[in-house]
C-alpha cells in the first residue's frame, strides 16, 4: 500500500443502493423519451424527417438553455470535449432523429416503439468495449430479460402482421446511431448536463434545418411546430438531461439497460392513441422488461477496492465519502471546483461511475 494512503470501510453512504437513484433517473428519461416516439409520428405526419428532427432538437436546445447552472455548481464544458460534442451531435441529434422521423412514417408506432429496445443492447456492448464497464451477472441477467422482452414484444407485432420492413430498419439504424451517442456522451457525465444538451442540440438542429432546407422539404404548420418543439424540450431535452445524470450516477451500459424500458412505454401511449396491435407476446415482453429494470435498481455490488490518486471536476457533494477535501468555508450542498482524491482503500456498494473504474 502506497504511503499515506488511507484505508477505511465506509459505513456512511447515504444509500445502501447506489444504483437507485441512477436507476430511477433513467427511468424518467425513458418514460419521456417512450411518451415522444408515437406523438411524433402523428405530428411529423407529412413533414420531412430533417424538418421534424430540427424541430425536436431546438426544442430540446431551449431547455438546454434555460436550465443550465453556474460554473460554481457543474463543470462547464471545455475546449477539448468539441471533438466528442461534434460527434455526438452527428450521431445523436441528426442521423438518429432523422432516422426515426422517417422510420415512423412508414411503419406504425408501436412497432417503432418497440424496436427502439436494441438501443440498450447497442449501448452496453459499447460501454463494455470503450469504457470497461463491469458487467457481473445480475447485470447480465437483466440485460437478458430487457432483450428477450423486446423480442417477445417484435414477435407480437409479427404475429399482428403488417410490419413494414423498411421503416423498421430505418427505426435499427436510429437505435445504432443513439447507441454510439449513448457510448460518447459517457465521457461528458460529469460536465453540466444542461450545457450538453443546450450545445447538442444546437449543432443537430443546425445540421438537420440546413438539409431540410437544401432537400426542399416542405414547411410545418404552425400547430405542428408548437407541438414538435414542446416533444423535443421533455422527449429530447429532459430525457436527455436525466439520461446524462443517469450515467453519471451508475455509468453508461446500466443506464442504456434502464432506458430499455421505454420502448414499452412507447408501445403503451401507441396503444392509448388507437392502436389495437396488443397480443399475449406484448404482455409477455412488458413483464420480462419490467423484470430487468426492478433487477438493476436493486442492484447492490459491494466489496473492498483502491482509489488511486486522482484530480478532477464535477458536481459533488461532503457526505458520500470520497470528497474529504476541505474548504475554507465548507458549502452547503452540490458544488463544483477543480479538486483532488487522494489515494485510498475502503468496501461499500458502488456502480461504475466517475470514482469506480476499477477492473474486477
Amino acid at each position: 500500500m502506497d504511503h499515506g494512503e488511507i484505508t477505511r470501510t465506509m459505513t456512511h453512504d447515504p444509500s445502501h443502493l447506489p444504483a437507485l437513484r441512477g436507476g430511477l433517473l433513467a427511468l424518467l428519461a425513458a418514460m419521456l423519451f417512450g411518451i415522444s416516439t408515437p406523438v411524433v409520428q402523428r405530428l411529423g405526419a407529412g413533414l420531412g424527417a430533417f424538418t421534424t428532427a430540427a424541430l425536436l432538437y431546438t426544442g430540446a436546445a431551449l431547455v438546454g438553455a434555460l436550465s443550465t447552472r453556474t460554473a460554481a455548481h457543474e463543470a462547464r464544458l471545455k475546449r477539448s470535449d468539441i471533438p466528442r460534442l461534434l460527434a455526438m451531435a452527428g450521431f445523436g441529434a441528426a442521423l438518429g432523429p432523422a432516422a426515426l422521423a422517417w422510420g415512423l412514417q412508414h411503419t406504425n408506432g408501436a412497432s417503432a416503439s418497440l424496436m427502439l429496445t436494441l438501443e440498450a443492447l447497442f449501448t452496453a456492448t459499447l460501454a463494455w468495449w470503450m469504457y470497461s464497464e463491469t458487467m457481473d451477472r445480475r447485470v447480465w441477467t437483466a440485460m437478458l430479460l430487457l432483450l428477450a422482452g423486446g423480442v417477445a414484444l417484435v414477435l407480437d407485432q409479427g404475429v399482428q402482421g403488417g410490419m413494414q420492413m423498411l421503416g423498421l430498419l430505418a427505426v435499427l439504424l436510429a437505435t445504432a446511431a443513439w447507441g454510439v451517442d449513448n457510448t460518447l456522451s459517457r465521457g461528458l457525465a460529469e460536465r453540466d448536463p444542461s450545457q450538453v444538451v443546450m450545445t447538442k442540440a444546437i449543432l443537430g438542429s443546425a445540421a438537420t434545418a440546413a438539409l431540410a432546407v437544401g432537400t426542399g422539404e416542405p414547411l410545418p404548420s404552425f400547430s405542428a411546430t408548437l407541438g414538435l418543439l414542446a416533444v423535443g424540450a421533455t422527449g429530447y431535452g429532459l430525457s436527455l438531461r436525466f439520461y446524462l445524470l443517469a450515467q453519471r450516477a451508475f455509468g453508461a451500459a446500466r443506464t442504456g439497460s434502464v432506458f430499455a424500458f421505454a420502448p414499452f412505454i412507447g408501445a403503451a401511449v401507441a396503444f392509448g392513441l388507437g392502436e389495437r396491435s396488443a397480443g399475449w407476446f406484448m404482455l409477455l415482453g412488458s413483464a420480462l422488461m419490467l423484470a430487468g429494470v426492478v433487477l438493476h435498481l436493486a442492484e447492490s455490488h459491494g466489496h473492498e477496492h483502491v482509489h488511486e490518486a486522482l484530480e478532477h471536476e464535477h458536481a459533488h457533494r461532503h457526505d458520500d465519502g470520497h470528497h474529504l477535501h476541505i474548504h475554507d468555508v465548507m458549502p452547503n450542498g452540490s458544488h463544483s471546483h477543480p479538486h483532488v482524491h487522494e489515494p485510498m482503500t475502503h468496501a461499500h456498494p458502488h456502480v461504475p461511475d466517475a470514482h469506480h473504474q476499477h477492473r474486477h
